[in-house]
């Protein structure tokens, strides 16, 4: 079982495990970002492969992930939505640094919406809608 701990400026996950506790947060999410710098053939072979695959393969490994999540979800199996979300972040993060958008940006977005509308929600669609913004590099 997890349970959220509200620290000055982060949320942490406290997760129980038999005889041990793993803290997790945010700062996972950077840690990550940070490191697909530094990956290589040898030390990690299948992000360094899915790199080297381009964004084409990142958006289509992204899009499977989350289909597994719903998949999941809808068979009531709560640890698969769990290791599959974690996929599905390992995914999007790896796709945020092939386009060049660091983990602040989003969270900064995030921010914006939960100030404007009180949660981190989709944002409404506005009228006649705008064109999407280039994943540039």
């Amino acid at each position: 079982m997890a349970a959220l701990v509200r620290h000055e400026t982060a949320v942490e996950a406290v997760f129980s495990g038999d005889d041990t506790d793993i803290q997790a947060d945010a700062a996972e999410i950077a840690r990550l970002y940070d490191a697909l710098d530094c990956v290589n053939e040898k030390d990690h072979p299948r992000t360094a492969r899915l790199l080297a695959g381009g964004r084409s393969k990142i958006a289509q490994k992204l899009i499977e992930e989350a289909g597994e999540i719903a998949l999941a979800a809808a068979r009531h199996r709560s640890r698969s939505v769990v290791r599959e979300s974690a996929d599905l972040i390992y995914q999007l993060v790896v796709l945020w640094h092939e386009c060049g958008i660091t983990p602040d940006e989003v969270w900064a977005e995030m921010r914006r919406r939960a100030d404007t509308l009180g949660i981190a929600e989709k944002l409404p669609k506005s009228p006649g809608g705008h064109a999407p913004a280039e994943c540039g590099r």
